[in-house]
């Protein structure tokens, strides 16, 4: 702090934070300690995570509403800390359907961003994002929470065998849930391409816009219906975030549905809580 800040009475925080932060408040000098509602503020050592959302804006709102609900499930008498990069929804699907080493770039932009922030971990809020997941894991500084490994755990858990995916195009057409399923003992079929093309056009053309008709619902149950009978599954992933917004029941065909927004939800909330406090509560400022 220098002489004119002395003078004049100006408290340099950012400096007396970074002390309460690393040290037991008591174990300043009384002159350098916070005032009590600071020390409050700063007695406990928050987990943050970073969200890359707006893939697309719909499922990034639902994400924001379930973790703070999972939160208050809880502890109603606080809310958890929350980074969101809100990236284009549309610039995302063109380059994943030209360019991967550019989505990849621009996803790691996004991931940049929220470490810079200060987060401490990181999870996308869409199951396309994951075609690219392991390299941007690789290249991230921080650690990613993958919506496609905690479906696989849960398929396992529930024992769960044979599992039909829905989603967008890229995601139902793409091996990373396979790949990443089959390591669990599950395996995972996807609808025939003239199903995943209508399926991919609802998707983009009214899911992604904030549109959810009954029609398309009705359309989606007839095909999962059918799939069922078909494919032999025993359950159905909701491989597409905006999918729950419109299929919102537990059980469709006598299917048991994999919610991977509530899934990833679930499990973010759990990382969130996983932390601990660093100084003791009497962060009073009492001796």
């Amino acid at each position: 702090m220098s002489d004119m800040d002395r003078r004049s009475g100006l408290v340099d925080i950012s400096s007396l934070c970074a002390r309460v932060y690393f040290s037991r408040p008591d174990s300043l000098p009384r002159s350098r300690r916070l005032p009590p509602m600071l020390q409050a503020l700063y007695s406990f050592r928050v987990t943050t995570v970073g969200l890359v959302g707006g893939l697309g804006p719909e499922s990034t709102i639902d994400y924001y509403r379930r973790i703070l609900d999972g939160w208050a499930k809880h502890d109603a008498s606080s809310s958890p800390s929350i980074v969101i990069d809100s990236l284009d929804a549309t610039l995302g699907l063109r380059l994943v359907a030209e360019d991967r080493q550019a989505l990849t770039e621009y996803l790691l932009g996004s991931i940049r961003r929220l470490t810079g922030a200060g987060v401490d971990f990181i999870a996308m809020t869409a199951n396309t994002a994951h075609l690219v997941y392991d390299e941007l894991s690789a290249q991230s500084s921080v650690p990613m929470l993958s919506i496609v490994e905690v479906c696989a755990e849960e398929a396992r858990r529930r024992g769960l065998a044979r599992l039909l995916l829905l989603g967008t195009r890229f995601t139902m057409q793409a091996d990373f849930y396979r790949e990443v399923c089959a390591r669990h003992g599950v395996d995972v079929v996807a609808p025939r391409e003239d199903e995943c093309t209508w399926m991919h056009a609802r998707y983009v053309d009214e899911l992604l816009k904030g549109v959810f008709l009954d029609s398309t619902r009705e359309e989606f149950i007839a095909a999962i219906t059918r799939l069922r009978d078909r494919e032999r599954v025993d359950g159905i992933i909701l491989g597409g975030t905006e999918l729950p917004l419109l299929l919102r029941a537990r059980v469709i065909a006598d299917l048991p549905v994999l919610d991977t927004t509530e899934l990833h939800v679930a499990a973010i909330v759990r990382r969130l809580r996983e932390t601990a406090p660093l100084v003791a509560s009497r962060a009073s400022g009492q001796e």
